[in-house]
């Protein structure tokens, strides 16, 4: 049994049947016991005690309880004038705080939501991060980069300017975008809808990536090999287009090309423009 589960098992069983109970009869949130259950869960996943999604031998496992809990506690909150300097916010979540404590950096104006788990090492540039979102150690959140709601983003990865990482909080049985160790998502790039993006691939500037994006794998001679959903580990991938014919006429349709792997060896920190220059590419 891996570590994280097991930090899971600490979760109050008696909490999680309070949440359930409240998510069939919304009467109950004015219960002090199911609010205090609630806010117990936001704290657990606020300091990564438990996750949105958790990775086991059959995959990737969501824990609809705690999708749940979020949902109630847009309920149970009440909105309120935040102050910070001269900005002026209204709104039900507060925000994350105590970044050094958590080795974390933050450059104004990253915005960071209560219930967020950020790990040591991470840094937030002008950017934003929603309740429920994991980002693991050392991972950067360029400028201008979105991560949302339940998002579940490994160590090591490179989130580059203008990106935007879809959450998935509803509906609650639905797995989250996942990104998993060691990716690099370039400028512009759209990941949303579930998506598992695998460790160490590398998506070029502007891929689009949804549940019904086409994703051809097409290093190899024939037909292309194509995958819905899922970016397998170490593929570098680019925006695409194939042909659909339509009742007026024939179009390009956007799709992701996986065009080859990283190798073993390749610098985990290598610029995106020297992974695409491998491949005879200048994008």
């Amino acid at each position: 049994m891996t570590k994280t589960i097991l930090q899971q098992e600490m979760i109050n069983a008696t909490w999680i049947q309070a949440i359930e109970n409240a998510w069939q009869d919304r009467e109950l949130l004015s219960q002090p016991d199911v609010q205090h259950a609630i806010r117990g869960v936001i704290e657990a996943l606020d300091t990564g005690l438990t996750r949105i999604a958790v990775s086991t031998d059959e995959g990737w496992q969501v824990n609809e309880w705690a999708k749940k809990a979020v949902l109630l506690y847009f309920l149970i909150q009440q909105t309120e004038i935040m102050e910070i300097g001269k900005l002026t916010f209204y709104d039900k979540i507060p925000l994350k705080h105590n970044f050094k404590e958590l080795g974390v950096r933050v450059v104004p104006p990253g915005i960071v939501r209560y219930g967020t788990c950020l790990r040591p090492g991470v840094i937030i540039m002008a950017s934003y991060v929603n309740i429920g979102a994991y980002i693991g150690e050392n991972t950067m959140i360029d400028i201008g980069a979105a991560v949302g709601s339940c998002a579940q983003l490994g160590k090591n990865i490179h989130l580059s300017a203008g990106a935007a990482i879809g959450g998935v909080l509803e509906p609650v049985q639905a797995k989250p975008v996942i990104v998993e160790d060691g990716v690099f998502i370039g400028a512009k790039c759209s990941v949303v809808e579930g998506i598992v993006v695998g460790r160490e691939a590398v998506l070029g500037a502007n891929v689009t990536l949804t549940a019904s994006t086409h994703i051809l794998d097409v290093t190899e001679p024939g037909e292309p090999k194509e995958y819905r959903g899922y970016i397998p580990e170490r593929s570098v991938v680019i925006p695409g287009s194939y042909s659909k014919k339509f009742p007026a006429g024939e179009y390009a349709v956007p799709c992701a090309l996986i065009i080859g792997r990283r190798t073993p060896n390749t610098d985990l920190k290598v610029s995106l423009n020297e992974v695409l220059r491998k491949f005879d590419l200048n994008l």
